[in-house]
């Protein structure tokens, strides 16, 4: 086998754990019996998270990168495929009535965040191979507590297990994809590219996480001390484990 062919699967298998993270946390949520506030709070656990993604680990590697003129106009772009997600979605008919909408929006949160994870360890395993197995560690344990909370959601939302499991299984795709985008297209070149795209990510993941997964994290009204509780602790275990285990 090619030497390169070789490494290229080798960044496929480590973006696999990131998926295999939100795998592992949609089973925990398939088999525990909770009541509705577990998954207002596991929601704001979730959306701490993705808020630490973007302020800990990526803007920092960004701010130090790019010009702020291309982080803005990067940070736009995703701002506005958020936005084109949302009413792509807004959009589906059939077996997803209004509110099952709202909670497929979820998944675009959890779908971006994955995509990014893919897009590091691409990158970072064509810069060595250490350092995309240590990404995609890290954010495999980080991606249970949002599988989790996608799915407890998707339960309270009435939709099928059938169908639960199929979207819990498709999240592998954003993260494969980016994974393969990190390593061939990415991996050559340079911060400038690579930063711009972690910041079109960064767009996607904090509108869709405010707009989107916050209020979904509402509408089960958990107490107030519960959702603060729970998005400090999302937000504090990421940093963490950015910081520590990178």
């Amino acid at each position: 086998m090619e030497p390169l062919l070789a490494d290229f699967l080798l960044v496929l298998t480590y973006a696999l754990l990131p998926a295999i993270g939100n795998l592992i946390g949609a089973a925990l949520a398939e088999s525990l019996h909770s009541p509705r506030w577990v998954i207002g709070a596991a929601l704001h656990g979730a959306a701490g998270i993705a808020i630490a993604l973007a302020a800990v680990d990526l803007m920092p590697r960004i701010l130090d990168a790019i010009p702020m003129w291309v982080i803005v106009l990067a940070f736009l772009l995703g701002a506005g495929f958020s936005l084109l997600l949302w009413y792509g979605v807004r959009a589906l008919r059939g077996p997803f009535g209004r509110t099952r909408r709202k909670a497929l929006m979820v998944y675009v949160v959890i779908g971006a965040d994955l995509f990014s994870d893919g897009l590091m360890t691409g990158a970072g395993s064509a810069v060595a191979s250490g350092l995309g197995l240590l990404i995609g560690a890290t954010q495999t344990i980080a991606n249970i507590p949002g599988g989790f909370a996608a799915t407890k959601n998707l339960q309270g939302n009435k939709v099928p297990r059938g169908r639960r499991w199929l979207l819990s299984f498709f999240l592998f795709l954003p993260v494969m994809t980016s994974a393969a985008i990190g390593f061939w297209l990415l991996g050559g070149q340079g911060d400038f590219v690579q930063n711009a795209a972690l910041a079109f990510i960064v767009g996607v993941l904090l509108l869709a996480t405010i707009e989107d997964m916050i209020p979904e994290g509402d509408r089960p009204q958990p107490a107030r001390w519960i959702s603060t509780l729970s998005f400090a602790a999302g937000f504090a275990g990421l940093s963490l484990a950015a910081t520590y285990l990178q």
